[in-house]
């Protein structure tokens, strides 16, 4: 009898275990129409005018970016033969 009640222990926490590992994908399927683009109506016009001006606004760099300046020298190297 304990063998059985072990067997049943544990085909019911197996049972548990893989019923709590398919919850967050069912919770993902749960939100209806969140994937779905914005219609005509709830998107706000575009203002040309504003966003030409917002883009005139942004200043212009003194001197370029160089993203890869901390990881290369500056001048190349030169043989010393």
């Amino acid at each position: 009898m304990a063998g059985g009640m072990q067997t049943t222990k544990a085909v019911i926490c197996v049972a548990a275990i893989m019923s709590s590992l398919t919850f967050p994908a069912y919770s993902q399927g749960l939100k209806k129409g969140s994937h779905a683009a914005p219609t005509a109506e709830t998107r706000q016009p575009i203002d040309e005018k504003a966003y030409k001006a917002a883009l005139d606004r942004i200043p212009t760099p003194k001197q370029s970016y160089d993203p890869w300046g901390v990881a290369r020298p500056s001048e190349p190297a030169k043989s010393g033969k």
